[in-house]
């Protein structure tokens, strides 16, 4: 995604919990003046904080901000899953979007406009077994983009968004070699990132996929 959206033109603001790779700007040709990274983990919400401090400063308040932080519980029936497991997946899945969206929206309010995305999944509007915590994540991220969309001010909105079934080392985790089977994900931004760059207000409240 953040290839797709520097080579459409956007100014990028980025965190991950690892270092990004150093081929991301220079393989869109941009400039610092165009992408901000920052390693943080969003289940501390101090690390969220100095990010989003950063990122407004260097950029001011984003006109899109797209919550997809996640992991995925180990495939294991739920009474095999430890406190360990289970807390850890509600703080990055649940808690840590919480984070981020609390973070910004002050200063997004306060321009009065912008589109909060927060992904979902599948497994956030159906079931498999053994992902039990990871779907009750993912309910959880509709409920509350729904919620929120309510709160929200005028010139303002925010979307659950099903982006579909991407080969990433997550779903790798759950479908091992199988996860081949489907596009990869540069291949996914190509259509994704035009159909996020178009989302208004008009779309607030709304349950999206990315088709």
């Amino acid at each position: 995604m953040v290839r797709r959206f520097l080579r459409d033109g956007w100014r990028v603001s980025a965190c991950a919990r690892s270092s990004p790779e150093p081929s991301i700007s220079a393989g869109a040709g941009c400039s610092e003046n165009r992408i901000f990274f920052s390693n943080c983990d969003v289940a501390d919400p101090e690390a969220v904080e100095g990010f989003v401090s950063a990122a407004v400063k260097k950029f001011g308040a984003p006109d899109l901000l797209i919550n997809n932080a996640a992991i995925i519980n180990r495939c294991a029936p739920l009474w095999e899953q430890s406190d360990e497991e289970i807390s850890q997946i509600l703080d990055v899945n649940v808690r840590g979007m919480i984070s981020v969206i609390r973070c910004f929206l002050p200063v997004m309010a306060g321009r009065g406009s912008g589109i909060i995305v927060n992904f979902s999944s599948g497994w956030g509007r159906s079931t498999s077994p053994e992902v039990a915590p990871y779907c009750a994540t993912k309910y959880a991220v509709e409920g509350l983009s729904a919620a929120l969309a309510q709160e929200l001010p005028a010139g303002m909105a925010a979307v659950a968004l099903n982006p579909g079934i991407i080969d990433t080392a997550m779903l790798r985790e759950c479908l091992g070699a199988g996860a081949g089977a489907y596009e990869d994900a540069e291949t996914w931004a190509g259509r994704a990132v035009p159909f996020l760059a178009a989302l208004d207000v008009c779309c607030n409240g709304k349950a999206l996929t990315v088709d």
